[in-house]
Parts: structure tokens; C-alpha cells; sequence
């Protein structure tokens, strides 16, 4: 018997079945452009360093911190010493150029420095937040731009599986496609310790 979830073009297994394809195909490709380099067949120039070369002991704030609180999602933008995501540390190299892709959670924490590496890697990027992150998403999208790369902002949350098939195709339809899928959506929960 056929339900509607399981009638749907865009169905939870279809999706991570198409993600396992994308993450295979992205992969396999550098994989064989690995073997070229090692091969002698790509002239192409070193890479420049990934990133600002600095010393981490220096470089970032050092405890005790504060103990903050804030309502659930919380922002990243209101935490004291601010994370750092790679806005200023982060360096392409444009080992995406031309790549369009879609992060869930891209407003802060992991997605945030996912959606950042990507853009200044060369790759469009989507990024997918609750309504709630506003503020974050709207720094992320400014940072995607000034990477010179196309950022789209599609609010929502993903527990529901409609707004998902929604996510999927705005993105597709904003992006002109999709390469890579980063579902990277999470609630972070403290813990006294």
C-alpha cells in the first residue's frame, strides 16, 4: 500500500540516496584527479596555504570565559569572544569552481565555516537556517557574496519532511542544480559538567 510520504517524488530515501550519489561522485573525482597530479599530468600551479599562517596559541581568545546564556536556538553573533568560522582565517583556492551547494544548519557552527570554506573555494552556496537565525544567516549570506559567489537564503525547519522537498527544489531552482549536500543541521544542548 502506497502512502503519500511514500508516493513522493522527493522521499527521505530518495534524498539521502541521491546524497550518498553526490558525495560518491565528488569522491571519485578527486580521487582521479589525485592520480593525475601524482601522474604528471596536471600542470596546474601548487596551492596557496589554506589559511592566514598565524600562531594558534595566539590567535584565538583564552579561557576562563563567561558563562552565557541564551533562548534556544541562540546566536552566534551574541557570543562572547565571537567564534571563529574562518572569516578572517579562511583562504580558497578554488577547488569548487563552478560547484552548487546546499547546507542545512549554515548559519553558525559547522555549516557557517562549511558554507564559508565552500563560497571562497569557488562553489554557489544555499544555506538553510531557522527563521529564529535570521541575523546569523544574513552574515553568512554577505560573506558568501564578498567571496564573489552566489548565496541564497532559504529559511525553515527540516523536521518537517514537505519543507524539506521545498528546501531541495528552491535550492535547485535558485543554484541552477546541486553538486553537494552538506545536512549538517543540529541543536547544540549544554551540560553541567
Amino acid at each position: 500500500m502506497e502512502t503519500s510520504s511514500s508516493s513522493s517524488n522527493h522521499s527521505r530515501r530518495n534524498f539521502v540516496g541521491l546524497a550518498s550519489g553526490v558525495m560518491a561522485a565528488t569522491i571519485a573525482g578527486k580521487a582521479g584527479a589525485q592520480q593525475e597530479r601524482e601522474a604528471g599530468q596536471d600542470s596546474a600551479p601548487a596551492s596557496p596555504p589554506q589559511s592566514v599562517k598565524a600562531n594558534p596559541l595566539e590567535q584565538f581568545a583564552k579561557p576562563p570565559f563567561e558563562k552565557q546564556l541564551q533562548d534556544w536556538p541562540g546566536l552566534a553573533g551574541k557570543m562572547t569572544p565571537v567564534p571563529d568560522h574562518g572569516e578572517k582565517t579562511y583562504k580558497g583556492t578554488g577547488r569548487l569552481n563552478g560547484r552548487k551547494a546546499l547546507i542545512t544548519g549554515g548559519d553558525s557552527g559547522i555549516g557557517r565555516a562549511a558554507a564559508i570554506a565552500f563560497a571562497r573555494e569557488g562553489a554557489d552556496v544555499a544555506i538553510n537556517y531557522l527563521p529564529a537565525e535570521e541575523d546569523d544567516a544574513k552574515e553568512v549570506v554577505e560573506i558568501i557574496k564578498a567571496a564573489g559567489r552566489k548565496a541564497v537564503a532559504i529559511p525553515g525547519d527540516i523536521q518537517d519532511e514537505k519543507f524539506c522537498q521545498k528546501l531541495v527544489t528552491d535550492a535547485v531552482q535558485a543554484l541552477g542544480g546541486l553538486d553537494i549536500l552538506v545536512n549538517n543541521a543540529a541543536k547544540q544542548v549544554s551540560v553541567e559538567s
